[in-house]
């Protein structure tokens, strides 16, 4: 298997990614969860390949269903299989569906603080998600199911973080609460390496799609990334900002940040558009959480 290239800029320094390789309880995919990974990335991958891996996990195949009748598609009927569901929604969605599902069960770390807790992180994660989804479909500039799961997993480097180096990760939320900082600029200063970096790694480790791989290594910086590379994470960070402004879940990795007029152009949605669907994300944030758990 050839090896996957980090995003220029991106690497861990040795000290810290060797500290990474010791993580445990997030260290390591699920093994049902990397084999969906490798189908995402198997173009020729067939909807028998995926229904064989889902079948392994009952709790998963149902949660996909959830998914899948919910509010998010807005199907005319119920489905009951995951045949159906392939069959209406395609193979590439169900994929990312999926993959989603399967990594929502990661967010499970214990509080950090009262600015940092379990609850908050999966709000944020869960809210980007939604906004990033409902982003897509307006725009129609990414898939709404690739932006579902690239806003899901954006902050998956503040997990690793949180285990590996939890009273450094407490100074830095502590700092960014009190002062008018930026929070990578933080993490840079007090551990290392921010959570962009972090996250990387791991999406690198996983062997994640390379579009979902740059996204996490540049959703705060979308505009360092190459072309090709640049709307998903852009459609992320305009995500992740219109979630913070509205402090939903923990939001002080955006608390600088601002949409300028160049990544409204590049999402291509006007801030008018972009207001009415922030004042629409209350009841579909709740119906993700409802899906999703």
């Amino acid at each position: 298997m050839p090896m996957i290239a980090p995003p220029l800029g991106k690497t861990l320094p040795p000290e810290l990614q060797q500290l990474l390789s010791r993580m445990t309880d997030i260290g390591s995919l699920p093994q049902i969860t990397a084999r969906i990974v490798d189908l995402v990335e198997d173009h020729e991958a067939t909807a028998h390949d995926m229904h064989a891996v889902i079948q392994r996990d009952p709790a998963l195949a149902a949660r996909i269903l959830r998914v899948v009748n919910s509010a998010f598609y807005g199907l005319p009927s119920q489905v009951g299989s995951l045949d159906r569901a392939i069959l209406l929604l395609g193979l590439s969605a169900i994929k990312n569906i999926a993959l989603g599902a399967s990594l929502a069960r990661m967010f499970s770390v214990q509080a950090l603080s009262d600015q940092f807790t379990a609850r908050d992180l999966w709000r944020h994660s869960i809210s980007v998600a939604v906004a990033a989804h409902e982003l897509a479909v307006t725009t129609k500039c990414v898939r709404p199911d690739e932006a579902f799961v690239a806003g899901l997993v954006h902050d998956i480097g503040l997990l690793a973080i949180q285990q590996l180096l939890p009273k450094q990760l407490r100074t830095v939320v502590e700092q960014a609460s009190a002062a008018p900082v930026v929070f990578c600029v933080l993490e840079q200063a007090v551990v290392g390496a921010d959570h962009q970096a972090f996250g990387n790694a791991l999406a690198v480790k996983w062997r994640f799609p390379p579009n979902l791989r740059h996204t996490i290594a540049y959703h705060h910086e979308p505009l360092n990334l190459q072309p090709e590379f640049r709307r998903l994470a852009a459609v992320i960070y305009v995500a992740d900002t219109l979630c913070g402004t509205r402090r939903l879940g923990f939001w002080l990795t955006t608390k600088m940040q601002e949409v300028t007029d160049s990544l409204l152009a590049l999402v291509q949605i006007t801030r008018e558009q972009l207001d009415a669907l922030g004042n629409e994300l209350d009841q579909r944030i709740a119906d993700a959480e409802r899906v999703f758990g």
